[in-house]
């Protein structure tokens, strides 16, 4: 601002010199002109050297001048030189980023516009086959994987999804797209064929060793059963043992059957048909013995008569594993709801008890394979811990999702969410 005082001030006292001297000389409107003239030349010439260094980066020192005009080009000077810094600094961390990027072992791509690849990372270009010159391309025409190509139409990336590498078929590769800024989109790929040969390795054991029990279990329970009918009630010790080596022998071959089951949900392809829901329901309702004094507790109430395209035989075990928890989970003078609606396009089967509940740390872990929530509360209830995981895989299997709301103490609702597409006629 000082600057500009004395350029005003020099600039008012030359006024009155040359109003002074245009009166003395007869001449003042010329002289007027003429040093308005001068000043306009020197400006013009200021503002051309400043327009040359500027024009050459303004590089080097800035030139020899004197007033406004050396702040100026000092000002602009600053600036470039502050400018420099920060464009030091950005390559550094650009630098470390592509060092970082680069030393990672999952794959990573930046998608743009229209699917359009921005930048990749090494890992890409080995286990997605991804070249250096495909900057530009559109990724669904250098990976054409109908799976791949439905994923990343969705937008829906709150779930990843398997497949194999396109470069080497024996290389499974789990692949997420995370979304970010304006329309841009970081897709990572992760090499999970050693997880996937574990998993399926622990599928292969578990289904076989369950196959395997199941004929010993057989004759082990036929032979206890002869026993028990031979028995002449003479000891009471022999026919608590027997009674309890019974006991044990089914739950044993209950779990069996659960494995199986889950190993079947897991392994084969479903068989889909036009389930008559309305009639399977009023089947399980009705069906002797599910649990222990069960009789008389259930009410149905069938609000749709929608049917489901589906297993028959999968939702069966599904809908009979949530009607048997609620009556095992509640005592035996409580009502179970059981019920099928609609709601909102979406068919749903709920089940409503009166029971225990579920406490909220326990509900996002209870469709875990042999989690039982019912240890914590004290209480010893028989079964095997799949019912729920059964459950979970059925209706990933036919598109539906399961809600839970509970509270310990007044009992649990467990709702199967099924889409509109899963409604035949």
């Amino acid at each position: 601002m000082g600057v500009w005082k004395r350029e005003i001030t020099i600039a008012l006292l030359s006024l009155p010199a040359i109003a002074i001297a245009g009166f003395l000389s007869g001449h003042l409107l010329p002289l007027l002109l003429a040093a308005t003239l001068i000043f306009l030349f020197r400006q013009i010439q200021q503002i051309s050297r400043f327009e040359y260094w500027i024009g050459r980066g303004g590089k080097g020192d800035y030139p020899n001048t004197k007033g406004i005009w050396e702040d100026i080009y000092y000002h602009v000077y600053r600036l470039k030189k502050s400018e420099k810094r920060r464009k030091k600094k950005l390559r550094k961390l650009l630098e470390q980023f592509r060092e970082f990027t680069g030393a990672l072992p999952d794959a990573a791509v930046i998608l743009g516009q229209d699917d359009v690849i921005e930048w990749a990372n090494k890992a890409a270009l080995k286990v997605l086959g991804l070249q250096p010159g495909d900057k530009g391309q559109r990724i669904p025409n250098l990976i054409r994987y109908p799976e791949f190509v439905r994923y990343l139409k969705s937008r829906d990336y709150r779930d990843g999804i398997i497949l194999p590498s396109p470069v080497n078929g024996q290389i499974t590769l789990a692949v997420r797209i995370v979304s970010y800024g304006a329309g841009l989109r970081l897709l990572l790929a992760q090499d999970v064929t050693q997880l996937k040969q574990m998993e399926r390795m622990r599928k292969d054991f578990v289904a076989n060793v369950s196959h395997e029990l199941r004929t010993p279990l057989t004759v082990l329970k036929g032979y206890l059963e002869t026993l028990q009918d031979m028995d002449d009630g003479s000891s009471p010790l022999l026919a608590g043992s027997l009674e309890q080596m019974r006991g044990q022998t089914e739950r044993m071959q209950h779990l069996v059957d659960d494995l199986l089951m889950l190993t079947r949900l897991e392994t084969q392809q479903r068989r889909t048909v036009c389930v008559d829901v309305p009639a399977l329901l009023k089947q399980i309702c009705n069906e002797r013995g599910m649990v222990e004094n069960s009789a008389g507790r259930l009410e149905l109430v069938l609000a749709s008569v929608a049917n489901l395209d589906g297993d028959e035989q999968e939702l069966r075990s599904a809908f009979t594993n949530l009607v048997g928890n609620a009556l095992k989970y509640s005592s035996a003078d409580s009502v179970v709801k059981v019920r099928w609606f609609e709601e909102g396009g979406t068919v749903v089967f709920e089940v409503e008890d009166r029971g225990i509940g579920i406490a909220p740390e326990d509900i996002p872990r209870v469709t875990e394979r042999f989690y039982r929530a019912d240890s914590l509360h004290g209480r010893k209830i028989p079964g095997t811990g799949l019912g729920l995981a059964i459950v979970k895989h059925v209706l990933m299997r036919h598109d539906g999702r399961l809600n839970i709301i509970s509270e310990l103490g007044k009992g649990s609702c467990f709702s199967c969410h099924f889409p509109p597409n899963r409604k035949c006629d």
